[in-house]
């Protein structure tokens, strides 16, 4: 999925969130190369998480973001379901972009799995890289 404008093509970026109520892992790609990278983990709450957030946005100036949404194991929602739906709420309320949900059962634990030193930060890479697999 690339935009097109005057005969070029424009790969997109995204910043990719794993939400948790005490840490929010952080990735970044884009359908150029199609994978995503590990950025940070970010450990705060409240106006202290956005703000850590927006300094990422800043930088990486993504097209769009993306957010892993738990579900349990049959697909049935639960309470942090909720949580990361609002979550996706506000980011897309503070940064006017466009914010993409994708289902993450089991990234935490494929992370850890592939021995990943910040698991919250892989487990928003395998995110995203699920999300950019979904648009090609």
């Amino acid at each position: 999925m690339n935009e097109r404008g005057a005969g070029t093509v424009r790969a997109l970026s995204f910043l990719a969130f794993d939400f948790g109520t005490r840490r929010v892992g952080v990735a970044s790609g884009n359908t150029a190369f199609g994978q995503a990278t590990p950025l940070k983990t970010i450990a705060a709450e409240g106006d202290a998480r956005f703000e850590a957030i927006a300094r990422l946005v800043a930088e990486w100036q993504p097209d769009a973001l993306v957010v892993g949404v738990p579900f349990h194991p049959d697909g049935a929602p639960h309470d942090n379901t909720r949580r990361a739906q609002r979550f996706a709420r506000q980011l897309h309320g503070r940064f006017r972009l466009p914010v993409h949900e994708v289902d993450e059962r089991y990234t935490t634990t494929e992370a850890l799995a592939a021995g990943a030193a910040d698991a919250d930060a892989a487990a928003a890479a395998i995110i995203l890289d699920q999300y950019l697999r979904h648009l090609t």
